[in-house]
């Protein structure tokens, strides 16, 4: 999901940014302007969970810079200044062409925190994040493995533990999206040297109404288990004499 399409790794752990004053920044910076009608997104700049930005004038020239990361990566992008709307203030959004500087985050490795614009981010809450979104996932699956054993054997069964695997997935899911939130509040307080902007992506979104569908999946499941149910109609019970 957090795949990119270039992936850079600094030695001492930190999300590289962009020297938008340096000549080779500058230098690539007008080539990708010069093409910025037909650039399209990179798989780094489509699902993000949080958007971090600059004061378009904050550094004082041409260009600004930005940051957008995950629960896996982050990536900071450095944009020009003319290509952002007027009636923004901060740099952005993210779907603008610029060049970008990604990497991974380390919790998993090496358990380094990772800086982004001179604030630390909050280990412990990203790998809770982390860890709640792949429990959450691996409930999800178990739930359908569940489902597919009560339609092949036609068993009502199977519906009450996939009930269960849904609700509980449904619960991690909006649990993952709170603490990465708080997680997202947590950088933001690290340091207050440079003024930042942040607002959630809609991937976000997307991920809680994820949450809520599989609640109310679960319930549904558990309706569907009760006797007299329209399921029973399709699965009636086998007789286990014969």
């Amino acid at each position: 999901m957090w795949s990119n399409l270039f992936v850079q790794q600094e030695e001492d752990g930190r999300m590289g940014v962009v020297g938008a004053g340096q000549g080779g920044g500058l230098a690539g910076m007008k080539g990708l302007r010069g093409q910025r009608r037909t650039n399209k997104m990179s798989d780094s700049q489509e699902e993000f969970w949080v958007e971090l930005a600059q004061p378009k004038d904050f550094s004082g020239n041409q260009t600004c810079q930005m940051a957008h990361y995950g629960l896996w990566k982050g990536c900071v992008r450095t944009l020009w200044v003319a290509d952002i709307d007027p009636e923004r203030t901060s740099c952005g959004p993210a779907e603008l062409p610029g060049e970008s500087n990604c990497t991974y985050f380390k919790f998993f490795t090496s358990g380094e925190n990772a800086v982004i614009f001179k604030k630390t981010t909050n280990r412990n809450l990203n790998l809770a994040a982390a860890v709640l979104a792949l429990l959450s996932l691996t409930m999800m699956v178990m739930g359908s493995i569940c489902i597919a054993m009560s339609l092949s054997k036609g068993v009502l069964f199977f519906l009450k533990p996939a009930s269960f695997c849904f609700i509980l997935s449904g619960v991690l899911v909006l649990l993952s999206v709170l603490i990465f939130h708080q997680s997202v509040l947590a950088l933001l307080s690290s340091d207050h040297s440079i003024p930042l902007h942040h607002e959630l992506s809609w991937s976000v979104a997307c991920v809680g109404s994820a949450g809520a569908i599989l609640i109310f999946g679960g319930f549904l499941f558990i309706v569907l288990a009760l006797p007299f149910s329209p399921w029973q109609r399709c699965f009636p019970h086998k007789n286990s004499t014969t």
